[in-house]
């Protein structure tokens, strides 16, 4: 074999794997779920028949005080929210269970599972003082994870994921928790439901902290970005500050680290209002509407990723 002979072999057995992952990276896709809360307290059936409207696969129930459709469900049964997600064709993914904490959310897993559903997602509390890093970080992970002990065994048996939002004011908030979070976290049925708007103040670090988590550890992730109008009363062309687009937050580098783990969770456009448990809009067509907006730019991001 003559050197030209050689290159050729040589240059073609490393060009095929980067095509290889040329295609990949071509193919990727963020999976949208949508949240009820965005609909306030208007009925389950009108929010499940945004669903496919919003370019979402699934819906995320929420609760008190963000919304109500968690407690219509329970007052009309089962059997009848089934037969609404069969109306819309449309599943449940998601059950969003703030109240209940990390440690008391036994029996929604099992509600979930039993409506088709394979997530919920809760804020971690805290495990002492919050907010902390380094090794009081450390330590507080180490304490959670061997309380969630029984309930991170249930969720491994029904197969449902428990997702723990990154939260200020808990013991999972500033970047060296979640480090740490994603280094012990023992179990595959554990992950953490992202949340950039609480990482405002190391927003220079976002990227690295999905990269350091990678899809193994990022079953959600929220498409929010931090403003005052989430807790101030504010005029609502402030509020809506909140959603991808229509704030100052750059979205680039963050689907481009998502693109780079191949995420595969579900991401779910997201703003409060003030007070909460109101319709982000007047009408659920208001509401869809802008989360189509947030989500063509957000396909605009993925784009220059």
């Amino acid at each position: 074999m003559n050197r030209r002979d050689a290159c050729r072999l040589l240059g073609s057995t490393l060009l095929v794997p980067s095509v290889i992952r040329a295609a990949e990276a071509g193919d990727f896709k963020i999976r949208y779920v949508l949240s009820s809360a965005m609909y306030g307290d208007m009925p389950v059936d009108t929010v499940l028949g945004e669903v496919k409207k919003a370019g979402a696969e699934s819906v995320d129930i929420w609760r008190k005080v963000h919304a109500t459709q968690r407690e219509q469900i329970t007052e009309m049964g089962d059997e009848a929210f089934q037969s609404l997600l069969k109306k819309h064709g449309v599943p449940m993914s998601v059950s969003t269970c703030y109240p209940l904490g990390p440690f008391k959310q036994d029996d929604e897993m099992r509600w979930v599972k039993k409506n088709g559903g394979a997530m919920t997602v809760c804020g971690s509390g805290k495990m002492g003082e919050a907010d902390v890093s380094g090794a009081e970080a450390k330590s507080q992970v180490t304490a959670f994870f061997e309380k969630l002990k029984p309930h991170y065994e249930l969720a491994e048996e029904l197969g449902v994921t428990m997702a723990i939002e990154n939260h200020k004011n808990s013991m999972l908030s500033l970047p060296d928790s979640i480090r740490y979070f994603v280094d012990l976290n023992p179990s595959k049925a554990v992950g953490i439901a992202f949340a950039p708007h609480h990482l405002h103040d190391a927003v220079d670090q976002i990227p690295g902290l999905i990269r350091h988590c990678g899809k193994a550890n990022l079953p959600f992730i929220y498409f929010q970005e931090y403003h005052p109008s989430s807790k101030q009363t504010m005029p609502k062309e402030e509020e809506l500050k909140q959603l991808p687009g229509f704030g100052s937050l750059d979205y680039v580098p963050i689907v481009a680290a998502l693109k780079e783990i191949g995420f595969d969770g579900l991401a779910e456009i997201f703003m409060h209002p003030t007070p909460r448990g109101l319709p982000v809009l007047p009408t659920a067509g208001e509401i869809t509407a802008k989360i189509n907006e947030s989500r063509a730019y957000l396909d605009q991001c993925l784009a220059k990723a």
